[in-house]
């Protein structure tokens, strides 16, 4: 899902699970060494090999790349291995090993922190990486003026998918979630482990689940954080994602409507949605610096349906106007990397059906876009290689609680824009175990560790001794922010983007 660093049927209970993977060779011991990777000193880190394909598990194998932090509780109050993912898909999660957002230190030195990069992302082997030019600045605009104008992406699209068949023709068909889900099994058995501890986020939400359904009885505790609907993967859920980052962005623009005295764009939303627009064609026009255009403006923008804390630090931009700032602002919340990119394709694109005629994506874009301004073409072109993608999806696994599965613990906000609040219900009513918090119109996506005491309460006891809310949970919002004066756009945590 656009974003989700951001989903085709519906979900048939009837269908089995996926058949298991042929019995492979007892998996080895991780063997770790000191990390060589700038900023994971004091970490250890090991490459663990896993098949390349399942069904042939004595074939090719790849490297999944783990990075851990160990416990420093004494050993009988050590809780096991906690193993987390970002998003994406495409995201690095190695990060995680150097500690856990949100989470209290005394709970976190009771497990080893265990970041991973999912197979063929960022450190594992190979790191795929097939976009050539599609991302580079400045683009096509994205909303198409005429046929031709939709034509060209098209053709963009389509080579996009041919180019990552010429690179990663035998490989691609391995790269789907599923087979993220038995790589985490892998990785249980190297580290010598029974059962796992997970915490994963948008794209993560999805993967958890998968795991939880291939391998119940391999869960301790899982946490899953502002959920993918798995009746909608990939194609509709992406064009739900259109109205829900719409309504996003007009809480956004109210916002700055509401601090006119700050930043001079209007005193109501439908005045500062215009400035907006009009910069866009301003950019258009003429691209700030050579490398913001309208597409650039959108995927910068774009983070503010993620997260109402980065209205402030986006909005001097906006408001300024300045080559410099737009630049500056594009780089560090709209830039797309060609290995995030081709992995987030690679896994989606396979993972599910998608139409593969272009006049029914035109069909409903273009319908999509009379309440869904904002993202819809935007949301198109990301996920348009799908339409061309050398592997057919199939119908994905259907996701669901198991007999096994321990109390489970999932979170949601109901203004949530990259994945919306139906998704964590509908997941909740699939795992019998499962314990909703939902969080009440924060309008942000990522809950764990962004003030909100609530929520962070309820992660935290969960992950100290089991302790689950009881029915009906909630907590209330975080308030939107107020205006500051930003200094620069320096930030130490890129914004993970889709799921």
């Amino acid at each position: 899902m656009r974003r989700l660093w951001l989903l085709t049927a519906a979900l048939a209970l009837a269908l089995p699970v996926a058949p298991a993977a042929p019995a492979a060779a007892r998996t080895p011991a991780a063997e770790f060494a000191p990390c060589a990777i700038p900023g994971f000193e004091n970490l250890d880190c090991a490459k663990i090999d896993v098949p390349m394909d399942y069904q042939r598990p004595g074939g090719p194998k790849i490297k999944v790349s783990i990075a851990r932090r160990k416990h420093t509780v004494p050993d009988d109050q050590f809780q096991g291995v906690l193993l987390a993912n970002p998003g994406g898909p495409g995201a690095s999660g190695l990060a995680f090993a150097r500690g856990v957002r949100g989470m209290d230190p005394a709970v976190a030195a009771s497990y080893d922190l265990i970041g991973f990069d999912p197979r063929g992302v960022g450190t594992s082997e190979p790191a795929v990486a097939c976009s050539g030019d599609y991302l580079t600045p400045v683009r096509p605009d994205y909303v198409p003026a005429n046929r031709a104008a939709e034509r060209v992406w098209v053709d963009r699209a389509r080579r996009v998918a041919e180019l990552c068949e010429q690179k990663y023709g035998r490989l691609l068909p391995q790269l789907t979630t599923v087979n993220a889900a038995r790589d985490l099994d892998v990785i249980r058995q190297a580290l010598g482990q029974d059962r796992i501890n997970y915490l994963g986020f948008s794209y993560g939400t999805y993967l958890g689940a998968t795991y939880a359904t291939l391998f119940p009885t391999h869960v301790r505790r899982l946490v899953i954080d502002s959920i993918v609907r798995p009746s909608g993967v990939w194609y509709q859920d992406n064009l739900d994602q259109n109205h829900s980052f719409e309504a996003r962005m007009h809480d956004y623009f109210a916002w700055v409507a509401r601090f006119d005295a700050t930043y001079h764009l209007g005193t109501t939303e439908e005045v500062v949605e215009k400035a907006y627009y009009d910069l866009r064609a301003k950019l258009t026009a003429a691209p700030a610096g050579g490398v913001v255009g309208p597409d650039e403006l959108d995927d910068t923008f774009l983070a503010n349906a993620y997260r109402t804390a980065l209205w402030p630090v986006l909005t001097p931009a906006f408001a300024g106007g300045s080559a410099d700032a737009l630049v500056a602002a594009f780089q560090n919340f709209g830039a797309q990397d060609d290995n995030a990119y081709s992995m987030y394709l690679a896994v989606e694109c396979s993972d599910a059906r998608w139409p593969r005629a272009w006049p029914v994506w035109h069909r409903d874009m273009t319908e999509s876009f009379k309440t869904a301004r904002f993202a819809t073409w935007t949301n198109a072109w990301f996920n348009a290689p799908c339409a061309f993608w050398p592997v057919h999806g199939q119908q994905p696994l259907p996701v669901r609680g198991r007999p096994g599965l321990p109390d489970v613990l999932f979170l949601q906000d109901v203004s949530d824009g990259p994945t919306p609040f139906p998704g964590g219900v509908e997941v909740h009513g699939l795992f019998p175990s499962s314990h909703l918090v939902v969080e009440q119109g924060g309008k942000s996506h990522g809950l764990i560790g962004r003030g909100n005491a609530c929520i962070d309460g309820a992660f935290n006891a969960y992950m100290r001794d089991g302790t689950v809310p009881g029915d009906g949970a909630t907590c209330p919002g975080t308030p939107e922010p107020q205006p500051v004066a930003v200094q620069g756009l320096d930030v130490p945590e890129r914004l993970t983007i889709r799921p």
